[in-house]
C-alpha cells in the first residue's frame, strides 16, 4: 500500500479509531520506517497532528496512527484534523505528542 502511494500519490492511513485508540502500527518497526522512506521522497507522515519522525518512542512495541503520503494531500488531511473541535481526539493528540499516552503491546 505504501508503494503505491510513494509510486501514484495520495493518503496511507491507519487512523486511530474507538477500538484502537493509539493506532495499529507500531511506531519503530511499522510507522518510523515509512515515515522515514515517505519523508525522503518528498512527502509527509502524520500521527494527525505530530510529525511521526518527531515521536520519542515510550516502548518497543507503541503503537502510533499513521497517514502518510504526498506533502498536498496530508497537509490537506491535517487541517480537517486541527479544524476538529472533537476533545475526546484533541486529549490524545497531545497525549501522544506529550508521551503520556499509554502504549498497548
Amino acid at each position: 500500500d505504501v508503494h503505491r502511494t510513494l509510486l501514484y500519490g495520495g493518503i496511507f492511513g491507519y487512523p486511530a479509531d474507538k477500538k484502537n485508540q493509539n493506532g495499529k502500527l507500531r511506531l519503530l518497526y511499522e510507522a518510523a520506517p515509512m515515515s522515514f522512506l515517505v519523508e525522503q521522497a518528498g512527502g509527509l507522515a502524520l500521527t494527525g497532528r505530530t510529525r511521526i519522525m518527531d515521536i520519542l518512542p515510550a516502548s518497543v512495541h507503541q503503537r502510533v496512527p499513521c497517514m502518510l503520503g504526498s506533502r498536498d494531500d496530508v497537509e490537506e488531511m491535517r487541517r480537517y484534523y486541527e479544524n476538529s473541535e472533537d476533545p475526546e481526539l484533541l486529549a490524545r493528540c497531545e497525549a501522544r505528542r506529550s508521551g503520556q499516552l499509554e502504549t498497548a503491546a
